[in-house]
């Protein structure tokens, strides 16, 4: 198994039988982002108070950036998850659908006596995902012209009588573009204009056979309100220099003083396909987890699926290499994201 390369399109990834996953691997799929959430922030106080309550740096953001982002309470557990942009006028948070819920009121909790409003805008944008090393030529074909070339940088132009603003969003193994309108009927046509440009529609299931390709961490399933930044291995959430924030002491403390004692780890699985939650043993001792699991076809001599998980593991049993067991099989610690670069039949 290789490591990620630099480029977003590593070479030679194996061809799936599943075609909606072998579109997003080798040329380009479209997927719903129906279960996106927005929050909006606005007030005078706005970018101080949400650089105070989250981990990355809100106020080195510019009209049309974006950076990731946790959001600890004071014990340095994550609370959720999410991309905060810079607009002229307002900050937007995009999460999930389900932690808009649970994050308006936990944040507004920490609303003071600054000016700041938070208000549920999720169903006031529209938008779309185009997946898969042939987006970009997929855009441009399209007539969008405008293709941003670094992750959640936000490009804003107009398709037709449609304002589009589109950013790149996070794709360790493919690229992977966003497109959001404010109108439901302008999403329709963009849907329209990239299916009939070859890109097939791919479900949901697809997209998630895809996160655990990539070793990408879903929150409230990979990511949960015990664990600590430093144990996801999303280094990306996170800025050492920018100021204080809730639950900073922790992460700072975790930093100076060394590694954390588990980390979130992808694992090829041999054996029986085991179900999410199930206990990682090394010998008779219990060294972690399994959080998320999945059969993924490929296309290889033995007619084999390659089994995917992500979860936690102790690290001194990963450094001491360990076999690591669990109820019907083996989990092998493995580089993400998951591709082959030489040998197909190998996975």
């Amino acid at each position: 198994m290789t490591t990620a390369t630099s480029s977003n399109t590593p070479p030679a990834i194996p061809r799936s039988s599943d075609l909606q996953l072998d579109a997003l691997l080798h040329s380009a799929g479209v997927a719903s982002l129906d279960q996106t959430g927005w929050i909006r922030v606005t007030g005078s106080d706005r970018t101080r108070w949400l650089n105070g309550m989250a981990t990355n740096s809100v106020q080195a953001l510019t009209p049309g950036t974006g950076a990731y982002n946790f959001f600890l309470n004071a014990q340095g557990r994550i609370q959720g998850d999410g991309n905060i942009f810079c607009c002229e006028d307002e900050l937007l948070i995009e999460t999930s659908r389900q932690q808009v819920a649970t994050l308006i009121p936990y944040l507004d909790h920490y609303i003071i006596m600054d000016d700041v409003e938070l208000a549920d805008v999720s169903d006031d944008r529209h938008g779309v995902s185009v997946i898969g090393p042939d987006a970009p030529s997929l855009l441009t074909k399209i007539g969008l012209s405008l293709i941003p070339q670094e992750q959640l940088k936000v490009e804003r132009q107009s398709w037709g009588t449609a304002t589009v603003d589109i950013h790149m969003a996070h794709g360790p193994l493919v690229p992977r573009f966003e497109l959001w309108v404010e109108d439901p009927d302008d999403l329709q046509k963009l849907r329209q204009a990239l299916e009939s440009a070859g890109a097939p529609y791919v479900g949901a299931q697809t997209i998630e056979s895809l996160r655990l390709l990539e070793g990408t961490p879903l929150y409230g399933v990979d990511i949960r309100d015990r664990d600590l930044p430093q144990e996801t291995n999303q280094a990306r959430a996170l800025h050492f220099n920018k100021g204080c924030y809730l639950g900073q002491e922790i992460v700072e403390r975790i930093r100076s003083r060394g590694n954390v004692h588990r980390t979130l780890t992808s694992f090829r699985l041999e054996g029986t396909l085991p179900a999410p939650g199930l206990a990682l043993r090394a010998a008779d001792k219990a060294v972690g987890e399994l959080t998320s699991v999945a059969a993924l076809p490929f296309i290889s001599e033995t007619g084999e699926a390659l089994q995917v998980g992500l979860g936690y593991a102790r690290r001194e049993a990963l450094h001491r290499h360990d076999p690591l067991h669990y109820e019907g099989g083996i989990a092998h610690p493995a580089p993400s994201p998951f591709f082959q670069a030489g040998d197909r039949t190998t996975l």
